[in-house]
């Protein structure tokens, strides 16, 4: 055996269809969970927003992005639009998520994604239902609570955000199926007080676009006091100590050894977001425990070839 084929028969991989499936349809739409659902993923990784009237919508983005929103006029965004938090639903609905504007650079790094028009920004609510019909009793979602604490006027409070996620969960019968995942440790604290059925996912990263670890001063906003200084400089220590029952990374960021040392603190490791063979190849021998992947039709492929088990896929329809 290879060391990939090694590492692939030593556990179970949690193939993660990032945004639904980001690099073939448009980003959190309910075409992209169909389409990851007919690929046959582990689990939807997902990101939410509130609207005005406190419906929990699945959309990255705080606000409306100009990269591949269009009016009810059918013309692009010129720049970044109104924030979610500000629209009701109903307002929300009016706008056109199901194209990328030609010539962005948005466009440049998804060329394969296939435009969906009249695409609307989903409601949680509807996902849950979408995975109903489809008779997918297994599939899981791991859900993204989108705040900062560096542009607290962009979102309801991290306390009424998670509090209302929590509800939507737990209306739709989902929670035994769920993990909420967030850089805000902040959200993921009210969710283990709230909601400790419901296990946390703590996102990081030490980039330069998000670096919410500040691994070089003594304190982070998005930590919720539990700063890496106070654990000798160790993120799985931090995220031990803060309740995580999985830390996920970027995948640039992680090796041998703190997969492993993750791992002996008994968290799970997921990787985001893997978008070619030999990395995903490397994540799986370096034994992380899921792949967040744009590409979930690639994630399957290599992880079959690796002999790893894979999910059912089940047919949708959006």
């Amino acid at each position: 055996m290879t060391l990939a084929m090694t590492a692939a028969a030593s556990h179970v991989l949690n193939l993660q269809g990032h945004r639904g499936a980001r690099g073939l349809a448009p980003e959190n739409t309910l075409v992209a969970f169909a389409r990851a659902l007919s690929i046959g993923v582990t689990t939807l990784e997902l990101d939410c927003a509130i609207t005005r009237d406190g419906v929990v919508v699945v959309s990255h983005d705080p606000a409306l992005n100009p990269d591949f929103t269009r009016a009810s006029d059918g013309r692009w965004l010129e720049a970044q639009g109104a924030a979610i938090h500000q629209l009701t639903f109903a307002e929300l609905q009016r706008y056109d998520v199901g194209r990328i504007k030609p010539g962005s650079a948005y466009a440049k790094r998804f060329p394969a994604q296939v435009a969906v028009d009249g695409a609307r920004v989903p409601r949680l609510a509807d996902v849950f239902a979408l995975v109903r019909r489809s008779g997918n009793e297994a599939v899981r979602f791991n859900i993204e609570t989108k705040t900062s604490p560096l542009a607290p006027d962009e979102t309801t409070g991290p306390e009424d955000f998670a509090r209302k996620l929590i509800s939507a969960v737990r209306s739709a019968g989902m929670a035994e199926r769920t993990t909420v995942q967030s850089f805000d440790w902040r959200t993921l604290q009210v969710v283990q007080q709230e909601a400790p059925d419901i296990p946390t996912v703590y996102l990081t990263a030490q980039q330069s676009f998000m670096d919410n670890i500040r691994g070089t001063e003594k304190d982070s906003p998005w930590s919720a006091g539990f700063h890496v200084s106070r654990f000798g400089g160790s993120i799985p220590r931090a995220v031990k100590a803060a309740g995580g029952a999985v830390w996920s990374p970027d995948y640039r960021e992680v090796t041998r050894e703190n997969v492993g040392e993750a791992q002996g603190l008994g968290l799970k490791v997921v990787v985001w977001t893997v978008n070619t063979e030999p990395e995903i190849r490397t994540m799986i021998e370096l034994g992380v425990d899921g792949i967040i992947s744009d590409y979930p039709d690639l994630l399957r492929r290599v992880a079959a070839e690796l002999g790893i088990s894979l999910p059912a896929a089940t047919h949708a329809t959006p």
